[in-house]
């Protein structure tokens, strides 16, 4: 095991392993122990106890964040002719179809998030090896295979997320930036978690929300204390 920093032991020893915090007193203390030179971000780690193997388990959604992720989210919107000029005036990077699809055959898939519109949705299938381990597969459920590229755009640039659960039952998800207040980052740690226990599957059995951790880049996490969400 790898020996810890000077700066990861100090930050280690401001942590109270013995007890959980409320989300405001986490946001404040992922912000006290964070000592990189960058505006790192703050990601959460919702443990579920669902069994995603199961169809009838699996949760999936979107949430807008109320102070947005602070991250610059690179937008491409794959539309025909008539839409590009309402995709570009939402705020959309990238916007074209057949030379964005052949550079996504070619390897690029430098973006964030691609919206398209559901007659589109036939010539990205052949794409899914590359942009689905990626997430970048576009989604009816996610808003992304949409007829109103527009707002598509703007939620996404305002700060809309999607997110999934994966095979160990953790939902992960960035919730902000370190320069941001704790209490944006406890508002919008919030947000989605109303959004995930909205979100439990009525076949799940037991304790839904097992466990919570907020932490930021190269930080060591704090615990959220279940009950006071």
């Amino acid at each position: 095991m790898a020996k810890l920093t000077k700066k990861q032991k100090e930050a280690h020893a401001k942590i109270d392993k013995s007890k959980s915090y409320d989300l405001t007193a986490a946001s404040s203390l992922v912000k006290e122990i964070t000592n990189v030179k960058f505006d790192a971000s703050v990601d959460i780690a919702i443990r579920l106890g669902v069994d995603p193997r199961k169809a009838n388990q699996m949760v999936r959604g979107v949430v807008t964040l109320p102070h947005g992720t602070g991250k610059d989210v690179k937008v491409l919107a794959l539309v025909t002719p008539d839409k590009e000029a309402e995709a570009k005036e939402a705020g959309a990077d990238y916007v074209g179809l057949d030379e964005y699809l052949q550079k996504i055959k070619n390897g690029w898939t430098d973006v964030d998030v691609i919206i398209t519109l559901p007659s589109v949705m036939g010539k990205l299938g052949p794409l899914g090896r590359i942009l689905g381990p990626r997430g970048l597969m576009p989604n009816p459920k996610t808003g992304t295979v949409t007829m109103d590229v527009a707002k598509a755009v703007q939620e996404v640039k305002a700060g809309k997320i999607d997110f999934k659960v994966d095979k160990t039952g953790i939902v992960h998800a960035a919730i902000g930036k370190v320069s941001f207040d704790a209490e944006k980052i406890a508002e919008n740690a919030k947000e989605i978690l109303q959004t995930v226990i909205k979100l439990k599957p009525t076949t799940a059995k037991g304790t839904y929300l097992r466990s919570i951790h907020i932490s930021s880049t190269m930080s060591p996490a704090v615990i959220v204390d279940v009950k006071t969400v």
